[in-house]
């Protein structure tokens, strides 16, 4: 008996009604994107490792998946770290690709690749899946799809408004309420250097990026298990737990930091860019949230992450100032700033809410029933005038029984169903039914489109 068909453990399969609910979020990202003035790329999805490496720190690369070389990959191997048990040697003999991680880093390769070709700021989209060696579990997939929106090449905050207002639009669009939690890197340094620990900038940012998932003390634990001394832990404690409106959280960050250049760097611009938000109008409330640190070590200005307000989940779109990712690759002095749509958790959190439109566009809003050759032929020239007319239509493709015809309408959600006899051919009319509602109505086939639209 021959195995079972699976998967990996971490990716999913999708149905045709899924893939319309998952193209409805992916329709309404990639309007707004447009709207602002974005043009889409692709970049494939195989990096070289030397691309993708120390890029997303050191808990990022243990998460890339690496693919083995073509052809004997074993005749350049490490013989000898794989003698000694080193993976990563080993690995890296046998493995020059893997899948990307993220959109941003093969972002800004293309970008250097490419500098010649494009005019700056360049504004940008991407739709495309990535991969990530996780643990899978609720919300987190293994191939999950990601949406991205950069601008480089421009260090104004006039990006990041933006990027807030595409946000704000974005969930307005998609009826989800969510709030916008908003940092920067600069104060972070500033506080690492407050409390006596620039030097651990990197240990201290990933450690309160977890206060919503481990807790405090777990946070503080691990601040430990870093090398931090309990009077710089005690000293970062205010400061991270800090409350109030923003505007009162900056006035304290400001003396806390007042010793710090970089800190004061990062407050100035938190203060502008919250002078840009008030005086735009926004549905999205936006927070100074100094917990927010996002694990990724590119990141050196503003970061963003957005949170769903109706139901216990992780981030579902994150992002951030990026001043030298494309100075790894030999192109200095260019910033950028954008921002990650998580695809794959704004469907699960739509799901569970229900806020997908009942009717949609992809779907199938008219079918013929089949009765035979000849009514076929009759109904053949009515179906190309429906789809001309942008009304997505089909014609069961056999004469087989009306039960199973009805039945596969009704699977389909298909709106209205049309049928055509012989009574029906001779007074050029129609019987169409509407699903929903049960009634049933002859109809001229003039009149035909009008009715259909008038009642979608």
């Amino acid at each position: 008996m021959s195995k079972k068909p699976s998967i990996p453990k971490g990716t999913r399969d999708f149905s045709p009604q899924e893939m319309v609910k998952r193209n409805y979020i992916f329709d309404t990202i990639k309007n707004i994107f447009q709207l602002h003035g974005y043009l889409p790329i692709e970049t494939p999805s195989m990096e070289n490792l030397s691309t993708l490496m120390g890029k997303y720190g050191e808990e990022g690369d243990k998460l890339l998946f690496k693919v083995l070389n073509s052809g004997d990959y074993l005749k350049k191997a490490n013989q000898q770290a794989y003698q000694d048990n080193n993976s990563v040697l080993f690995t890296n003999s046998v493995s020059e690709k893997g899948l990307r991680y993220d959109l941003t880093v093969p972002f800004a390769r293309y970008v250097v690749q490419h500098r010649n070709d494009i005019n700056f700021p360049f504004k940008r989209y991407q739709i495309q899946p990535v991969w990530r060696a996780d643990r899978p579990q609720k919300g987190r997939y293994r191939e999950f799809y990601q949406c991205d929106v950069d601008v480089v090449g421009s260090d104004s905050l006039l990006n990041e408004l933006e990027l807030i207002q595409i946000v704000d639009k974005v969930y307005q669009n998609l009826d989800l309420n969510v709030i916008i939690k908003l940092n920067n890197r600069k104060v972070l340094a500033g506080i690492a250097e407050s409390i006596g620990h620039l030097d651990k900038i990197i240990d201290i940012t990933v450690a309160i990026d977890k206060l919503d998932k481990i807790g405090l003390e777990n946070v503080n634990k691990e601040l430990q298990e870093k090398g931090l001394d309990q009077e710089s832990i005690d000293k970062l404690q205010p400061i991270i737990m800090l409350k109030g409106s923003n505007e009162e959280k900056l006035s304290i960050l400001k003396e806390s930091l007042k010793e710090s250049e970089t800190g004061m760097k990062g407050i100035d611009e938190l203060e502008i860019l919250f002078n840009y938000i008030n005086n735009t109008e926004l549905t999205t409330e936006v927070e100074l949230d100094l917990t927010l640190a996002r694990g990724l070590n590119y990141y050196t200005g503003a970061i963003f992450e957005v949170k769903s307000l109706d139901m216990e989940f992780g981030s579902i779109t994150g992002g951030g100032r990026y001043d030298n990712l494309t100075g790894v690759f030999g192109l200095k002095d260019v910033s950028g700033v954008g921002i990650s749509f998580g695809a794959d958790r704004i469907y699960d959190v739509m799901e569970q809410m229900n806020k997908f439109p009942k009717q949609n566009a992809a779907s199938t809003k008219v079918m013929f029933i089949n009765f035979g050759e000849k009514e076929e032929m009759y109904c053949l020239p009515i179906l190309s005038i429906l789809r001309e007319n942008n009304i997505n239509s089909e014609i069961f493709p056999s004469s087989q029984k009306m039960k199973k015809q009805m039945n596969y309408a009704n699977n389909k959600n298909i709106s209205f169903v049309i049928m055509v006899g012989e009574n029906e051919m001779n007074e050029n009319r129609l019987s169409v039914k509407n699903m929903e509602t049960g009634e049933q109505e002859s109809v001229n086939i003039n009149d035909l489109v009008d009715y259909i639209k008038n009642r979608l």
